[in-house]
Protein backbone atom coordinates (compact mmCIF):
# COMPACT_ATOMS: atom_id res chain seq x y z
CA UNK A 1 0.00 0.00 0.00
CA UNK A 2 2.93 2.32 0.68
CA UNK A 3 4.29 1.70 -2.80
CA UNK A 4 0.87 2.42 -4.34
CA UNK A 5 0.54 5.60 -2.31
CA UNK A 6 3.99 6.77 -3.36
CA UNK A 7 3.20 6.01 -6.99
CA UNK A 8 -0.03 7.95 -6.77
CA UNK A 9 1.82 10.88 -5.27
CA UNK A 10 4.36 10.90 -8.08
CA UNK A 11 1.62 10.72 -10.73
CA UNK A 12 -0.30 13.60 -9.17
CA UNK A 13 2.66 15.95 -9.42
CA UNK A 14 3.35 15.41 -13.12
CA UNK A 15 2.30 18.38 -15.31
CA UNK A 16 -0.83 17.76 -17.37
CA UNK A 17 -0.25 17.69 -21.13
CA UNK A 18 -3.44 19.25 -22.53
CA UNK A 19 -4.39 18.14 -26.01
CA UNK A 20 -4.65 20.84 -28.67
CA UNK A 21 -8.37 21.58 -29.20
CA UNK A 22 -9.75 20.52 -32.56
CA UNK A 23 -6.76 18.41 -33.59
CA UNK A 24 -6.50 14.63 -33.62
CA UNK A 25 -4.34 12.18 -35.51
CA UNK A 26 -6.86 12.18 -38.37
CA UNK A 27 -8.78 15.48 -38.21
CA UNK A 28 -8.47 19.28 -37.99
CA UNK A 29 -11.66 21.06 -36.92
CA UNK A 30 -12.08 24.64 -38.11
CA UNK A 31 -14.96 27.04 -37.54
CA UNK A 32 -16.63 29.97 -39.27
CA UNK A 33 -19.31 32.38 -38.07
CA UNK A 34 -21.00 34.18 -40.97
CA UNK A 35 -24.46 35.13 -42.28
CA UNK A 36 -26.27 32.17 -43.81
CA UNK A 37 -29.73 33.71 -43.50
CA UNK A 38 -31.10 37.25 -43.35
CA UNK A 39 -30.50 39.95 -45.95
CA UNK A 40 -26.70 39.59 -45.83
CA UNK A 41 -27.04 35.81 -46.04
CA UNK A 42 -28.60 36.16 -49.49
CA UNK A 43 -25.34 37.64 -50.74
CA UNK A 44 -22.73 35.95 -48.55
CA UNK A 45 -24.33 32.65 -47.61
CA UNK A 46 -22.19 30.85 -50.20
CA UNK A 47 -18.91 31.48 -48.37
CA UNK A 48 -18.90 28.48 -45.96
CA UNK A 49 -20.04 26.09 -48.68
CA UNK A 50 -17.28 27.28 -50.98
CA UNK A 51 -14.71 26.79 -48.24
CA UNK A 52 -16.03 23.30 -47.50
CA UNK A 53 -15.82 22.44 -51.19
CA UNK A 54 -12.15 23.39 -51.30
CA UNK A 55 -11.41 21.51 -48.08
CA UNK A 56 -13.18 18.42 -49.47
CA UNK A 57 -10.97 18.69 -52.55
CA UNK A 58 -7.91 18.75 -50.27
CA UNK A 59 -9.28 15.86 -48.17
CA UNK A 60 -9.77 13.77 -51.32
CA UNK A 61 -6.13 14.37 -52.15
CA UNK A 62 -4.55 13.30 -48.86
CA UNK A 63 -5.56 16.15 -46.54
CA UNK A 64 -2.96 18.18 -44.68
CA UNK A 65 -0.16 15.98 -43.39
CA UNK A 66 -2.58 13.07 -43.31
CA UNK A 67 -5.35 14.93 -41.48
CA UNK A 68 -8.78 15.67 -42.99
CA UNK A 69 -10.27 19.14 -42.51
CA UNK A 70 -13.76 19.53 -41.05
CA UNK A 71 -15.38 22.98 -41.24
CA UNK A 72 -18.13 23.77 -38.74
CA UNK A 73 -20.33 26.66 -39.89
CA UNK A 74 -22.62 28.69 -37.63
CA UNK A 75 -25.14 31.29 -38.79
CA UNK A 76 -24.85 34.75 -37.18
CA UNK A 77 -27.30 36.51 -39.54
CA UNK A 78 -24.79 39.42 -39.72
CA UNK A 79 -25.85 40.46 -36.20
CA UNK A 80 -23.00 41.38 -33.79
CA UNK A 81 -24.65 39.89 -30.68
CA UNK A 82 -25.41 36.61 -32.43
CA UNK A 83 -21.90 36.52 -33.93
CA UNK A 84 -20.50 36.78 -30.40
CA UNK A 85 -22.66 33.85 -29.29
CA UNK A 86 -21.89 31.68 -32.31
CA UNK A 87 -18.15 32.32 -32.15
CA UNK A 88 -18.17 31.43 -28.46
CA UNK A 89 -20.06 28.24 -29.34
CA UNK A 90 -17.44 27.34 -31.93
CA UNK A 91 -14.68 27.65 -29.33
CA UNK A 92 -16.35 26.18 -26.23
CA UNK A 93 -18.90 23.71 -27.64
CA UNK A 94 -17.49 22.68 -31.00
CA UNK A 95 -13.87 22.84 -29.76
CA UNK A 96 -12.50 24.06 -33.09
CA UNK A 97 -8.77 24.44 -33.55
CA UNK A 98 -8.98 27.77 -35.36
CA UNK A 99 -11.43 30.22 -36.91
CA UNK A 100 -11.33 30.91 -40.64
CA UNK A 101 -12.97 33.47 -42.89
CA UNK A 102 -15.17 35.19 -40.29
CA UNK A 103 -17.33 37.68 -42.17
CA UNK A 104 -18.22 41.20 -41.10
CA UNK A 105 -16.55 44.08 -39.27
CA UNK A 106 -18.99 44.94 -36.48
CA UNK A 107 -19.89 41.27 -36.08
CA UNK A 108 -16.37 39.92 -35.74
CA UNK A 109 -14.94 42.73 -33.63
CA UNK A 110 -17.63 41.98 -31.03
CA UNK A 111 -17.18 38.22 -31.41
CA UNK A 112 -13.40 38.42 -30.97
CA UNK A 113 -13.78 39.98 -27.55
CA UNK A 114 -16.76 37.90 -26.41
CA UNK A 115 -15.11 34.58 -27.28
CA UNK A 116 -11.81 35.69 -25.69
CA UNK A 117 -9.85 34.65 -28.78
CA UNK A 118 -6.71 36.45 -27.64
CA UNK A 119 -6.80 34.87 -24.17
CA UNK A 120 -7.39 31.41 -25.65
CA UNK A 121 -4.72 31.97 -28.33
CA UNK A 122 -7.17 30.95 -31.07
CA UNK A 123 -5.82 31.52 -34.61
CA UNK A 124 -8.24 33.86 -36.39
CA UNK A 125 -7.35 33.35 -40.02
CA UNK A 126 -8.05 35.50 -43.08
CA UNK A 127 -11.09 37.43 -41.87
CA UNK A 128 -13.49 38.48 -44.62
CA UNK A 129 -13.42 42.16 -43.76
CA UNK A 130 -11.17 45.04 -44.70
CA UNK A 131 -11.53 46.86 -41.38
CA UNK A 132 -8.14 48.45 -40.79
CA UNK A 133 -8.48 48.01 -37.02
CA UNK A 134 -7.90 44.26 -37.35
CA UNK A 135 -4.30 45.11 -38.25
CA UNK A 136 -3.77 46.27 -34.66
CA UNK A 137 -1.72 43.36 -33.28
CA UNK A 138 -2.05 44.67 -29.72
CA UNK A 139 -5.84 44.50 -29.81
CA UNK A 140 -6.14 41.52 -32.18
CA UNK A 141 -2.94 39.50 -31.68
CA UNK A 142 -4.24 36.28 -33.26
CA UNK A 143 -6.09 37.84 -36.23
CA UNK A 144 -4.79 37.80 -39.79
CA UNK A 145 -6.30 39.88 -42.59
CA UNK A 146 -6.22 39.13 -46.29
CA UNK A 147 -8.10 42.00 -47.91
CA UNK A 148 -6.94 45.57 -48.53
CA UNK A 149 -8.26 47.82 -45.76
CA UNK A 150 -11.42 49.81 -46.43
CA UNK A 151 -9.48 52.99 -45.68
CA UNK A 152 -6.89 52.05 -48.33
CA UNK A 153 -9.65 51.17 -50.79
CA UNK A 154 -11.42 54.50 -50.21
CA UNK A 155 -8.17 56.42 -50.80
CA UNK A 156 -7.66 54.57 -54.12
CA UNK A 157 -11.28 55.25 -55.10
CA UNK A 158 -10.83 58.94 -54.19
CA UNK A 159 -7.88 59.23 -56.57
CA UNK A 160 -9.80 57.46 -59.33
CA UNK A 161 -12.88 59.69 -58.93
CA UNK A 162 -10.86 62.92 -58.91
CA UNK A 163 -9.02 61.87 -62.06
CA UNK A 164 -11.94 60.42 -64.04
CA UNK A 165 -14.92 62.53 -62.95
CA UNK A 166 -13.47 66.01 -62.54
CA UNK A 167 -16.10 68.63 -61.83
CA UNK A 168 -18.87 66.18 -60.93
CA UNK A 169 -20.39 66.37 -57.45
CA UNK A 170 -19.85 63.26 -55.31
CA UNK A 171 -22.34 61.72 -52.87
CA UNK A 172 -21.49 58.87 -50.51
CA UNK A 173 -23.81 56.24 -49.02
CA UNK A 174 -22.06 54.12 -46.37
CA UNK A 175 -22.89 51.67 -43.60
CA UNK A 176 -22.87 53.28 -40.16
CA UNK A 177 -20.42 51.01 -38.33
CA UNK A 178 -16.69 50.28 -38.28
CA UNK A 179 -16.87 49.14 -41.90
CA UNK A 180 -18.45 52.32 -43.26
CA UNK A 181 -16.59 54.71 -40.96
CA UNK A 182 -13.29 53.16 -42.04
CA UNK A 183 -14.28 54.04 -45.59
CA UNK A 184 -15.39 57.55 -44.67
CA UNK A 185 -12.01 58.17 -43.06
CA UNK A 186 -10.32 56.87 -46.20
CA UNK A 187 -12.23 59.29 -48.41
CA UNK A 188 -11.20 62.11 -46.07
CA UNK A 189 -7.57 60.98 -46.25
CA UNK A 190 -7.93 60.88 -50.03
CA UNK A 191 -9.06 64.52 -49.97
CA UNK A 192 -12.26 63.74 -51.86
CA UNK A 193 -14.82 66.54 -51.55
CA UNK A 194 -18.27 65.12 -50.81
CA UNK A 195 -21.45 67.01 -51.59
CA UNK A 196 -23.43 64.59 -49.41
CA UNK A 197 -22.67 61.80 -46.93
CA UNK A 198 -25.40 59.40 -45.79
CA UNK A 199 -24.71 56.82 -43.09
CA UNK A 200 -27.33 54.13 -42.49
CA UNK A 201 -27.48 51.53 -39.68
CA UNK A 202 -26.79 48.01 -40.92
CA UNK A 203 -29.91 46.29 -42.35
CA UNK A 204 -31.95 49.52 -42.16
CA UNK A 205 -31.86 50.74 -45.77
CA UNK A 206 -35.30 49.57 -46.85
CA UNK A 207 -36.72 50.05 -50.33
CA UNK A 208 -38.74 53.05 -49.13
CA UNK A 209 -35.70 54.68 -47.52
CA UNK A 210 -33.56 54.01 -50.58
CA UNK A 211 -36.16 55.65 -52.83
CA UNK A 212 -36.45 58.68 -50.51
CA UNK A 213 -32.66 59.01 -50.41
CA UNK A 214 -32.27 58.82 -54.20
CA UNK A 215 -35.09 61.31 -54.70
CA UNK A 216 -33.25 63.78 -52.47
CA UNK A 217 -29.87 63.19 -54.12
CA UNK A 218 -31.37 63.62 -57.57
CA UNK A 219 -31.70 67.33 -56.75
CA UNK A 220 -27.90 67.69 -56.94
CA UNK A 221 -27.13 69.54 -60.19
CA UNK A 222 -25.56 67.72 -63.13
CA UNK A 223 -24.78 64.02 -63.04
CA UNK A 224 -23.40 63.36 -59.56
CA UNK A 225 -21.13 60.43 -58.77
CA UNK A 226 -22.91 58.17 -56.27
CA UNK A 227 -20.53 56.00 -54.23
CA UNK A 228 -22.14 52.98 -52.54
CA UNK A 229 -19.96 51.70 -49.69
CA UNK A 230 -22.06 48.91 -48.22
CA UNK A 231 -22.88 45.23 -48.54
CA UNK A 232 -24.07 43.68 -51.80
CA UNK A 233 -27.70 43.40 -50.70
CA UNK A 234 -27.76 47.15 -50.02
CA UNK A 235 -26.09 47.96 -53.36
CA UNK A 236 -28.73 45.84 -55.07
CA UNK A 237 -31.51 47.61 -53.16
CA UNK A 238 -30.25 51.06 -54.14
CA UNK A 239 -29.89 50.13 -57.81
CA UNK A 240 -33.34 48.51 -57.94
CA UNK A 241 -34.82 51.60 -56.27
CA UNK A 242 -33.18 53.72 -58.99
CA UNK A 243 -34.78 51.46 -61.60
CA UNK A 244 -38.20 51.99 -60.05
CA UNK A 245 -37.73 55.77 -59.98
CA UNK A 246 -36.20 55.88 -63.48
CA UNK A 247 -33.06 57.47 -61.98
CA UNK A 248 -30.43 55.04 -63.26
CA UNK A 249 -29.14 57.51 -65.84
CA UNK A 250 -29.16 60.40 -63.35
CA UNK A 251 -26.05 59.18 -61.50
CA UNK A 252 -22.56 57.89 -62.22
CA UNK A 253 -22.54 54.73 -60.08
CA UNK A 254 -19.50 53.48 -58.15
CA UNK A 255 -19.56 50.54 -55.73
CA UNK A 256 -16.99 49.48 -53.17
CA UNK A 257 -15.48 46.00 -53.27
CA UNK A 258 -17.83 44.60 -50.61
CA UNK A 259 -20.96 45.42 -52.59
CA UNK A 260 -19.70 45.50 -56.14
CA UNK A 261 -19.74 41.93 -57.48
CA UNK A 262 -21.72 42.05 -60.73
CA UNK A 263 -22.53 38.33 -60.70
CA UNK A 264 -24.09 38.55 -57.23
CA UNK A 265 -25.95 41.77 -58.08
CA UNK A 266 -27.48 40.09 -61.13
CA UNK A 267 -28.54 37.16 -58.95
CA UNK A 268 -30.20 39.64 -56.57
CA UNK A 269 -32.37 40.97 -59.37
CA UNK A 270 -30.53 44.04 -60.66
CA UNK A 271 -31.03 44.45 -64.40
CA UNK A 272 -28.03 43.88 -66.66
CA UNK A 273 -28.77 47.18 -68.38
CA UNK A 274 -28.47 48.92 -65.00
CA UNK A 275 -25.10 47.33 -64.25
CA UNK A 276 -23.73 48.24 -67.66
CA UNK A 277 -21.42 51.15 -66.88
CA UNK A 278 -21.35 50.77 -63.10
CA UNK A 279 -17.76 50.99 -61.81
CA UNK A 280 -16.84 48.62 -58.98
CA UNK A 281 -13.69 48.14 -56.95
CA UNK A 282 -12.39 44.58 -56.65
CA UNK A 283 -9.42 42.83 -55.09
CA UNK A 284 -10.07 39.67 -57.14
CA UNK A 285 -10.02 38.84 -60.83
CA UNK A 286 -13.47 38.47 -62.36
CA UNK A 287 -15.06 35.15 -61.46
CA UNK A 288 -15.77 34.54 -65.16
CA UNK A 289 -12.13 35.00 -66.20
CA UNK A 290 -11.12 31.43 -67.01
CA UNK A 291 -7.70 32.60 -68.20
CA UNK A 292 -6.75 33.17 -64.54
CA UNK A 293 -5.26 29.91 -63.21
CA UNK A 294 -6.81 30.30 -59.74
CA UNK A 295 -10.26 31.07 -61.14
CA UNK A 296 -9.98 28.09 -63.48
CA UNK A 297 -9.02 25.68 -60.71
CA UNK A 298 -11.67 27.00 -58.31
CA UNK A 299 -14.29 26.60 -61.06
CA UNK A 300 -13.31 22.96 -61.50
CA UNK A 301 -13.45 22.33 -57.76
CA UNK A 302 -16.83 24.07 -57.53
CA UNK A 303 -18.29 21.85 -60.26
CA UNK A 304 -17.25 18.67 -58.47
CA UNK A 305 -17.54 19.51 -54.76
CA UNK A 306 -20.12 22.33 -54.68
CA UNK A 307 -22.62 21.06 -57.22
CA UNK A 308 -25.56 23.27 -58.09
CA UNK A 309 -23.96 26.46 -56.77
CA UNK A 310 -23.28 29.20 -59.29
CA UNK A 311 -19.63 30.21 -59.33
CA UNK A 312 -19.23 33.92 -58.59
CA UNK A 313 -16.91 36.23 -56.66
CA UNK A 314 -18.41 35.17 -53.32
CA UNK A 315 -17.53 31.54 -54.06
CA UNK A 316 -14.14 32.68 -55.33
CA UNK A 317 -13.53 34.57 -52.08
CA UNK A 318 -14.49 31.55 -49.96
CA UNK A 319 -12.22 29.20 -51.89
CA UNK A 320 -9.36 31.68 -51.77
CA UNK A 321 -9.64 31.86 -47.97
CA UNK A 322 -9.71 28.06 -47.78
CA UNK A 323 -6.67 27.75 -50.02
CA UNK A 324 -4.68 30.18 -47.85
CA UNK A 325 -5.77 28.26 -44.75
CA UNK A 326 -4.46 25.00 -46.20
CA UNK A 327 -1.13 26.68 -47.00
CA UNK A 328 -0.91 27.97 -43.43
CA UNK A 329 -1.71 24.55 -41.93
CA UNK A 330 0.96 22.93 -44.11
CA UNK A 331 3.50 25.56 -43.07
CA UNK A 332 2.73 24.87 -39.40
CA UNK A 333 4.01 21.30 -39.77
CA UNK A 334 2.88 17.90 -38.53
CA UNK A 335 3.01 18.80 -34.82
CA UNK A 336 0.03 21.13 -35.10
CA UNK A 337 -0.53 23.63 -32.30
CA UNK A 338 -2.28 26.99 -32.14
CA UNK A 339 0.97 28.78 -31.37
CA UNK A 340 2.70 26.95 -34.20
CA UNK A 341 0.02 27.98 -36.69
CA UNK A 342 0.16 31.63 -35.62
CA UNK A 343 3.95 31.62 -35.91
CA UNK A 344 3.77 30.01 -39.34
CA UNK A 345 1.50 32.75 -40.69
CA UNK A 346 3.54 35.51 -39.05
CA UNK A 347 6.72 34.16 -40.61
Amino acid sequence: SAVIAAGALVLSTLPAQAATPGVSATEIKLGISSPLTGSAGVAYGKVPGAMKAYFNYINANGGVNGRKITLISRDDKYLPTLAATQTTNLILKDNVFALVGALGTATHSKAYKAAALAKNNVPDLFVNTGFSGFGDTTKYPTTFTVLPSYAMEAKIMSKFIKEKFTGQAVALIAQDDEFGIDGVNGFKAGALTLASTTLYPQSSLTDARAKALLTGLSAIPGKPVLVMFGTTDVTAGILKAAESLDLVSKFTWIAGSVGGDANTLLALGVKATTLNGVVAASFFPDAKDKSDEYVSQFMTINEKYNKGVTFDNVVLQGMNSAMLTVQALRAAGKNLTRTGLINAVQN
